[in-house]
């Protein structure tokens, strides 16, 4: 019987495999963390590029005089600028210009970027991302501000 308790107490003084034991339960909550905000931030990159682009493809069109000339205007500078906004590729790129039905001498523009190829959807069963369709939206007046 003395010979059990001393090997009892020899085995509760053993810490030996017990960071082990913790790196066990600690590591797989850590690396679902980092992939979590790794794939959170590429995601926010892709919408904040779409809507910078959105941005500056609207005050590009602006000098266009007429709804086909702004939809040149936007074709043409998503195309000469598309690759240098992070995240984005121009042949997943949806343009939309359009005057506005909504508030006259002001027209519209829509992109719509589908980011089905984001290295972030390998990882989309363990957490919820949005949707894969990312929109920007901009309206801008005809011919700058008149009072």
């Amino acid at each position: 019987m003395n010979i059990i308790r001393s090997l009892n107490r020899r085995m509760m003084k053993s810490r030996s495999g017990s960071a082990a034991v913790e790196f066990a339960i600690v590591a797989p909550v850590f690396l679902m963390m980092i992939l979590g905000m790794l794939g959170g931030g590429i995601y926010l990159g892709a919408v904040h590029s779409v809507r910078q682009l959105t941005s500056d493809v609207a005050r590009a069109t602006i000098a266009g005089a007429d709804e086909g000339e702004r939809i040149f205007i936007a074709k043409h500078y998503v195309k000469t600028n598309a690759h240098s906004y992070a995240f984005l590729r121009q042949d997943k790129l949806y343009i939309s210009v359009e005057d506005s039905d909504i508030v006259a001498n002001q027209f519209d523009v829509e992109i719509i970027f589908y980011a089905d190829e984001l290295p972030i959807w390998n990882i989309a069963g363990f957490f919820p991302f949005p949707n894969r369709e990312i929109k920007g939206r901009a309206s801008i007046r005809n011919g700058g501000f008149s009072a």
